[in-house]
Order: structure tokens, then C-alpha cells, then sequence
């Protein structure tokens, strides 16, 4: 379900692995074309939530969490469609759909029963034609994004996994810990921040509200570790009548809640909900170590989260989790690396925000006549 709110286009994402029959595969497997929406989210713009599959490059199914539509080749393009559910009267055709109060969502019978355009064939490939290119940029960023997080990934773990960190040859390593590095807690290179909710039934703590306010679904949504701004926002009055703090740009952001050990960096001053550790490294230098060590652990860090009705990492369970310290001068190298990464993703990440805008600008006047092709 990640993967759907995460991504416009399913299909070389990493995704989690299961046994099926040829039977099952059958029944339940995807192609290229197929229509995914999210059945129920924990908020109300995730219900209902379309993606497209495209260039799957291995058998692959759904959950049940997700509705899969498979429309008919020989009358519809199945990208006009998806752009369609993108535009207001697609999305207004699915928010009349969606009901629910904790958790929102939709049911197939319903969705079926939603009216869509139609059109001739040749004229949604027009259409798609001219849209199609704001896409192709948008998806060389994000393999450029990827590529770029992934060489960070990979110094990180050379470097402090592998131990093959410039002069290792010349450094002693005892009980696998080189000379020099220094075993510590997580409270002692960080400060660890929680978050909070303004009351929801006072209007003046949400109308008109400009401080950036972070949930896990930022980061869930998010396909990489720049995060440009929050869906939600709350005024300053909001923010005093709340337990949300504000945080300092560069803050670590860890969600802690449910969809656990998911990342992310703002630049600018933001606070969060409750569902964050956020963190703020002691030393400046250790930063970006701190925040690729933490990846690093994910699993780890998963499998101290306690709780029944949902998972949740407690920020003292965490403070006491042990962690090894590089000297300062690697670490500020790597740093220096990781820091240049973060810089390259953020104007690449900012890129596709401005050519997602111009093509969401386009998209309803292409799909309601006001411009033909």
C-alpha cells in the first residue's frame, strides 16, 4: 500500500515478496494499464488514491487494501483515465465516494458506478501525448534522485559497515570497533523531539495556516529524503496550544508510529504530530551519519515498537538504543558527501514540483475541452 501513495507510476518500485500459484497470479496479478486506487487511508486524500502500472518488469500482485481496474484496450487509454482521476472532477467524482470517519475509504461496488468521459481513442492519446512529457521529466528527477540517495547508501556502508573508510588500513580494529570510535546511546548524540495535534474542532488553530506541520504520510508519500513541504499546515495559534515544537532546518524526522522508520529532511523551521521522533544531532558534523546510520537500522529500530491497536517506537526505548561513533574527521567527510546529495535532490525534487504544477494546471483544461489537441 506504500507504494501507491508513494508513486504515480507502479512498477520498478521494491516491494515485499510472497509465494503464489499460477492460479493466483492469474486472478490477481497486475499488467501494464492497470488502474490502482487505495481503498481506505487514514486520511481523507488518500481514499481513493490512483495510480497507474506501467513498465512492470516482474509478476507482481495487490493487496487488499487496493482496487485494481483493468479497463477495456480497445476503447481506453488507460493514462487519459488515470490523468482524469487526477483532475477536479476526477477527484470530485471519488471524494463523493469516500466515506468513513477514523479511517476513510471506498468499496469497488461504488467505484464502478462512477461516471467517467468518454471520448474517441485517438483523441485520449492526444491528450496523453502532451501530458506524457511533463511525466518523462518528472521521472528522469526521480531515477535521478534514486541514483543520487542510492551512492550515499552506498559510501555509507562502505565506509561504516564494511569499515573500508579512508586509512582503514592503518587503523586497529578492536572487538569490531575501530580505534578511535566511541560506543554511545542515542541520547547522547541527539536530542530527541516529540510532536502534537491541535485541536481539530478550532477553526483558528488550522484556517488560513502557514506553518508547516508534518504527519507520517508526508514521509510515506514522499519518494525521497528532501521533504519540500507539508500537506497540512496550522497557525501559530495552533502551534502554542499544542505539544508540536518547532524544529530547527536539517531536523532528522523519523516516523515512530504505525508506518514505522520512515525519513525525512526539511530545510526550513517545521514541527510535526505525535507519530515522529525527531531528532537533533548534539555535533553538527554527525548529521548525515546519524541520519543513514538510522536507515541503516530500520529493521532494528521496527523491532522495538510495542503496541496492539498499532506499532510504536517510545522515544525512551529509543534513547537507550546503542549506537558506535565514528571519529569526527570521517564523519565530516562523509558529511560533506551526503550534504552535496541532499543539496543535488532538493533542486531536482523542486524541479518536479514546478512541472508537476504546470501539468496539473493544463490537465483540467485538456480534459474539460477549454484546450483541444
Amino acid at each position: 500500500m506504500g507504494e501507491l501513495f508513494a508513486h504515480e507510476f507502479i512498477g520498478a518500485q521494491e516491494m515485499s515478496r510472497l509465494a503464489m500459484t499460477s492460479a493466483e497470479l492469474e486472478k490477481s496479478g497486475l499488467l501494464d494499464g492497470d488502474l490502482l486506487f487505495g481503498r481506505r487511508s487514514l486520511v481523507e486524500t488518500g481514499a481513493g488514491k490512483c495510480s497507474l502500472v506501467d513498465q512492470i518488469s516482474e509478476p507482481t500482485t495487490f493487496e487488499s487494501s487496493i482496487i485494481r481496474v483493468r479497463l477495456d484496450p480497445e476503447e481506453a487509454e488507460p493514462r487519459f483515465y488515470y490523468y482524469w482521476f487526477r483532475a477536479p472532477a476526477g477527484r470530485g467524482s471519488i471524494r463523493a465516494i469516500v466515506s468513513g470517519t477514523n479511517v476513510k475509504g471506498i468499496r469497488s461496488s461504488d467505484l464502478k458506478n462512477v461516471q467517467v468521459p468518454v471520448i474517441e481513442k485517438e483523441a485520449q492519446c492526444r491528450i496523453v501525448g502532451l501530458l506524457r512529457a511533463y511525466d518523462d521529466l518528472i521521472e528522469n528527477n526521480r531515477r535521478r534522485i534514486h541514483l543520487l540517495e542510492q551512492s550515499a547508501r552506498l559510501l555509507y556502508r562502505e565506509w561504516f559497515v564494511h569499515l573500508r573508510f579512508p586509512g582503514h588500513e592503518h587503523v586497529r580494529v578492536v572487538d569490531g570497533v575501530p580505534e578511535g570510535w566511541e560506543r554511545k546511546t542515542m541520547a547522547d548524540v541527539a536530542e530527541t523531539v516529540g510532536g502534537g495535534t491541535p485541536s481539530t474542532s478550532v477553526a483558528s488553530y488550522w484556517d488560513d495556516g502557514t506553518v508547516t506541520w508534518f504527519t507520517p504520510s508526508d514521509l510515506t508519500g514522499n519518494d525521497c529524503l528532501a521533504l519540500l513541504d507539508s500537506e497540512k499546515k496550522i497557525t501559530e495559534e495552533g502551534l502554542k496550544h499544542s505539544s508540536a515544537k518547532m524544529l530547527p532546518p536539517e531536523t532528522i524526522l523519523m516516523s515512530s508510529r504505525a508506518s514505522i522508520g520512515f525519513f525525512g529532511m526539511h530545510d526550513k523551521p517545521a514541527c510535526t504530530n505525535q507519530g515522529f521522533i525527531s531528532l537533533i544531532p548534539r555535533d553538527e558534523r554527525f548529521r548525515y551519519f546519524l541520519l543513514y546510520h538510522l536507515m541503516h537500522r530500520k529493521e532494528e529500530i521496527v523491532s522495538h515498537a510495542g503496541g496492539t491497536t498499532y506499532k510504536e517506537i517510545n522515544k525512551s526505548t529509543f534513547r537507550a538504543l546503542p549506537i558506535v561513533l565514528p571519529g569526527v574527521t570521517i564523519a565530516a567527510e562523509f558529511a560533506e558527501f551526503a550534504g552535496d546529495v541532499m543539496q543535488q535532490v532538493r533542486v531536482l525534487k523542486r524541479q518536479s514540483a514546478k512541472l508537476c504544477e504546470a501539468r496539473d494546471l493544463l490537465l483540467p483544461r485538456l480534459m474539460n475541452g477549454e484546450i483541444t489537441v
